[in-house]
Parts: structure tokens; C-alpha cells; sequence
């Protein structure tokens, strides 16, 4: 039987175990953005509103947070790889459906189906890469995770305005449709590396019943932090995906793919920020500190953004800045969870902590499509940068009780 834990000198399965995950996390993020990239065309092929656009994308975070909650509890109990690969399976599906929507009541099923899929990645990722690659390596495990993650993210836009672009909208979602079955088809051959032995609840040693004590990881301050933080960086985030586009267009006037670009430039620039930002996670276990200076920076360059002071080529630049200091945060983000998480309940404590970046993901574009509704764009990265200042006061308060507790 394949062994949990991976050993220090084994890189070979380390790094094997981490392009995988790291395959099915950026098919993940590639899927939060299969259909904002489209809104222009859906928006005109339905006349909807930008706020019946952004509901599409709060119902996908919607159902994936509730989802992904409890998917961190199957994954506990029946394993990570299973729980994954049905994940994948429903983001294939979902873009057939999009793909064929007659009306909006077929967009809004197609964004649950997706947000069904979407919802176990990280429950499923993280009790991956915790119990298969060594702990010297997590560091950069967890940076490459966020990378592919950031790439799925930059990827979407570019594959899907230029398929529907050259041919129409629902081509390009019946095209994004093979992406996730491709890569269910690389974790299938590869399908050893990613198992994971269940450990049965034992019955405690006060007599209690066997599964006493699932939920004490809730009580946890720490835990709750750390969701809080997650839904204000959430909330940044889903107003840079969401409207980040539409609103560059209507502050500097730019083209549809100007401001594509701009969004591609946040998103490869995070990825960037992600592989300095694991290096630096890994020389040091003051990860709430490394979070604030990022956050900091990434705050002041939105609000420059949002004065529409400054031309659009530098807009684009500043708009990968902010997507640079984002990304170097993403790998101390995770350790800072992980050091508040107990032993033998890491997809649960994964599950509940980033079930809050779905809550803000869902909430985000309500908020965000009122005030592009309400002809208000600069708000949009006044916003942005309000939101990276209360991520980073709930990262200290994380920081300063996980230090309380190990003193």
C-alpha cells in the first residue's frame, strides 16, 4: 500500500505529486473563470444586467462554498483522490451545459453544476500535498499550488476571447468542455501517487463514540481568522475578475483587449509573486508579516489605478503590481493556515477556511455590478483596496494568536 507520508529524500514522487495537484488546481481556477471572460457576448445574446451577470457568478461561489465545507469532511473519511476526480468530472459537464444555455435558468444551472465541481479542489489539494509531499517541501508545494492556480486563471480569459472571438461564445465553452476530461485523464494514469490511507475514527479514550471530536477544529479563534481573511482577499479578488475588465474600459477607455491584457498581466504577475513569495515562505514562520507588506503595496497601486491619473499602458503595469504583491502573499497565506490547522483534520480545516474565499467570491460580484450599474468604475479598485487592508488586520490577529499559542 502507498505509503502518506512522502519521504524527504523521495523528490522524485514530491515532485510528481505536486504537477498533479497543481494540473487539477489550475483546471479549477481556469473553471472561476468560464464565464466572466464571455460576459460581453452572454450579456448581449440574454440583455442582461451587469448585476443578472454577476449573480451568475455569485451561484457558482455560492454553491462551491457551501460545497466545499463539506467536501473537506468526505475527503477526511473516504480519501482526497476519489473526492477529486468526481470534482473535475462535474467541470466538464457544467461547460456542456453552459455551452447549450437557451436562457438565463440554463446559465444559472450550468454555475451551480460548475460550483459543485469547484467546491472540493482545495479540501481535496491541500490533504494531498500535506500528506504526500515532505514538510521541508510544502513551502514550494504550496507555491507551485497557487502558480497553477494563477495561470488558470490568466489562461481562461485568453482561450476564451479568442475562441469566441474568431468563431462565437458557445464554442468557446464547448472547447472548455475537453479541458477538465483531459486532465482527469492524466490523474487517472498517475492515479497511485494520489492515494491517500482514510485513518478510521477511533472511539476516544473517555469512552465517547467513535467520530467524538470532528468538529473541535470549529473552536478553533485561529480557524475562523483565517476564514475572515480569506473572505476579504476573496472580495478584492472577485472584483478584479469579475469587472476589473469592464471597469478599466469605461476609466481609461481602453479595447476589450487592452483591458483583457491588463487582467492577464495581474494574473501572470501573481504567478510570479507566488514562486518569489514561496521562497520567502519557506526562510521564514512570520507569514502574517510577509502578508502585510504584499497586501500593502497591492493596496496603495489599486488606488492609483482607481484615480485614472495615470495613462493606460501604465494602468496595465500597475495592474500587474497589484497582481505581483497579491501572488507573494498566497504561499505564506497557506502555512499560516496549516500551522492553525490540528493534526487529522486538515481537509476539514481546509474546507471551512476556504469555503470563506468562496463566500467572498460570492458575494463580490453583487456588490461590484451594483456599483458598475450605478456608472461608479473607479469604486471598483477603491474597493479592491479596502479589501487588501482588511485582509491584512485579520493575518496579523492570525499570526499573533498562532504565536500566543506556541509560546
Amino acid at each position: 500500500m502507498t505509503t502518506t507520508i512522502a519521504s524527504p529524500a523521495n523528490l522524485k514522487q514530491d515532485s510528481m505529486v505536486i504537477g498533479l495537484v497543481g494540473l487539477a488546481h489550475g483546471i479549477s481556477h481556469f473553471f472561476h473563470m468560464i464565464l466572466a471572460p464571455l460576459f460581453p457576448w452572454i450579456k448581449e445574446a440574454f440583455s442582461l444586467s451587469y448585476a443578472e451577470l454577476g449573480l451568475l457568478m455569485t451561484v457558482f461561489f455560492v454553491i462551491s462554498g457551501i460545497g466545499q465545507a463539506l467536501s473537506g469532511f468526505i475527503v477526511d473519511k473516504v480519501g482526497a483522490r476519489a473526492v477529486l476526480f468526481f470534482g473535475i468530472s462535474c467541470l466538464g459537464v457544467a461547460a456542456l451545459v453552459l455551452s447549450a444555455a437557451q436562457n438565463y435558468g440554463m446559465l444559472l444551472a450550468g454555475s451551480m453544476l460548475a460550483g459543485v465541481g469547484n467546491s472540493v479542489f482545495h479540501p481535496s489539494d491541500y490533504t494531498l500535498l500535506n500528506k504526500k509531499v515532505s514538510t521541508k517541501r510544502l513551502g514550494y508545494a504550496f507555491s507551485v499550488h497557487g502558480i497553477t492556480g494563477n495561470l488558470g486563471w490568466a489562461t481562461a480569459p485568453v482561450f476564451l476571447v479568442t475562441i469566441a472571438g474568431l468563431t462565437t461564445w458557445r464554442t468557446a465553452l464547448f472547447c472548455a468542455a475537453f479541458l477538465p476530461f483531459v486532465v482527469l485523464a492524466i490523474l487517472f494514469v498517475y492515479r497511485d501517487l494520489l492515494h491517500t490511507d482514510v485513518v478510521p475514527h477511533q472511539a476516544t479514550a473517555n469512552g465517547g463514540k467513535a467520530g467524538d471530536g470532528t468538529l473541535d477544529f470549529m473552536r478553533i479563534p485561529a480557524v475562523w481568522m483565517c476564514f475572515g481573511f480569506f473572505f476579504m482577499i476573496a472580495m478584492a479578488l472577485g472584483g478584479i475578475q469579475s469587472f476589473s475588465s469592464a471597469s478599466l474600459r469605461d476609466i481609461y477607455g481602453m479595447s476589450l483587449g487592452a483591458a483583457t491584457t491588463a487582467y492577464t498581466a495581474y494574473m501572470l504577475a501573481s504567478a510570479g509573486g507566488m514562486l518569489w513569495g514561496g521562497f520567502l515562505a519557506a526562510k521564514t514562520s512570520q507569514h502574517d508579516r510577509t502578508i502585510t507588506l504584499a497586501f500593502s503595496f497591492a493596496g496603495i497601486f489599486s488606488l492609483i489605478v482607481a484615480t485614472g491619473v495615470v495613462s493606460a499602458p501604465i494602468a496595465i503595469v500597475l495592474m500587474a503590481a497589484i497582481g505581483f504583491g497579491s501572488g507573494v502573499a498566497g504561499p505564506s497565506r497557506d502555512l499560516l493556515i496549516r500551522a492553525a490547522a490540528p493534526k487529522n483534520a486538515t481537509g476539514r480545516v481546509y474546507g471551512i477556511v476556504y469555503s470563506g474565499l468562496d463566500s467572498g467570491l460570492a458575494v463580490a460580484p453583487l456588490i461590484f455590478g451594483a456599483i458598475m450599474d450605478a456608472h461608479h468604475p473607479s469604486w471598483v479598485f477603491v474597493c479592491v483596496g479596502f479589501f487588501q487592508v482588511l485582509a491584512i488586520l485579520t493575518a496579523v490577529n492570525v499570526g499573533s494568536k498562532i504565536r500566543a499559542l506556541a509560546a
